[in-house]
């Protein structure tokens, strides 16, 4: 009876876990649904801002911010999640901030900026540490909290402090598809310049030049929070899914527990039946 008795034991302890990863599961399924939202509201406008942050940039030689350089240090803002539970979600941004390091910018000075606390953790471990974090954002995630962060960095750029800077996340593509991404911050990319500056010809009020100082800024701040939507968005999906296999796992482990109990059982019942046989017939003999 005492294997019984851990059988039982099992199966209580599998139960909790499957009662908790399934409110898990519902709870980032809600969250999921309002960081979706967020994410598909911006990301036109978001698109939007850069064709013109291009458009504008392509015929402007003197502008900093679209001026290649000679890379001697450069900024990875890698965006994570304060939360683990959601499967490869953190560490394949760790994976893809080293791997850059290794190829991309092997003979680099790199600074890694980490905004949530997961990657950090595996970062670490690689002797690969931030220059600062940015964790707490996601207590009350809004607009002006990551333009500071822009902000900050954007003028680091232009004093020559970073020659280029790369955004690391996770793009939502849906609740169980995320896709690591490197997106390029500063400088910023123009492609097809020649047909763009062909085909569009401006005429800027009060002037370009207050137009491209004011809209650049703007733009980058953008892309900077779009980016972090993504992110969250990501991480809620990523949790719901890794919940939902959880959930199922642990179900088949319970049903498997179950008739494992109930095999025991009957084994237990049998063996007490023969025993009362066995002494009956030894009565009667």
């Amino acid at each position: 009876m005492g294997n019984l008795k851990e059988i039982r034991t099992r199966i209580s302890s599998v139960g909790s876990t499957m009662q908790i990863t399934s409110a898990m599961k519902m709870v980032s399924a809600a969250k999921l649904r309002r960081a979706q939202e967020n994410v598909m509201r911006i990301r036109p406008y978001s698109q939007k801002m850069q064709e013109i942050l291009e458009n504008i940039s392509s015929g402007d030689a003197d502008n900093i911010f679209a001026k290649a350089r000679e890379l001697n240090k450069v900024l990875i803002i890698a965006i994570s999640s304060n939360r683990g539970l959601c499967g490869a979600f953190n560490s394949n941004i760790a994976k893809q901030v080293l791997e850059l390091k290794e190829t991309i910018y092997k003979d680099v000075k790199v600074d890694v900026l980490l905004i949530g606390k997961k990657a950090a953790d595996v970062l670490k471990n690689k002797n690969v540490l931030p220059i600062e974090d940015f964790n707490h954002i996601y207590d009350d995630l809004n607009f002006e909290s990551v333009a500071n962060i822009a902000e900050k960095y954007i003028d680091l750029f232009a004093k020559g402090e970073y020659d280029a800077i790369d955004l690391v996340y996770n793009q939502f593509k849906n609740a169980a598809t995320q896709i690591v991404q490197t997106e390029s911050f500063l400088p910023i990319k123009i492609e097809n310049t020649k047909e763009k500056k062909a085909a569009l010809d401006y005429i800027y009020e009060p002037s370009k030049g207050y137009i491209i100082d004011d809209i650049i800024p703007k733009s980058l701040k953008t892309q900077l929070f779009k980016a972090v939507l993504d992110s969250y968005a990501s991480e809620h999906g990523a949790r719901m899914t890794s919940m939902h296999k959880a959930t199922d796992n642990a179900t088949a482990m319970l049903n498997e527990l179950q008739l494992t109990y109930n095999k025991a059982r009957q084994a237990a019942i049998t063996n007490e039946i023969l025993e009362i046989v066995g002494g009956a017939e030894a009565l009667n003999g």
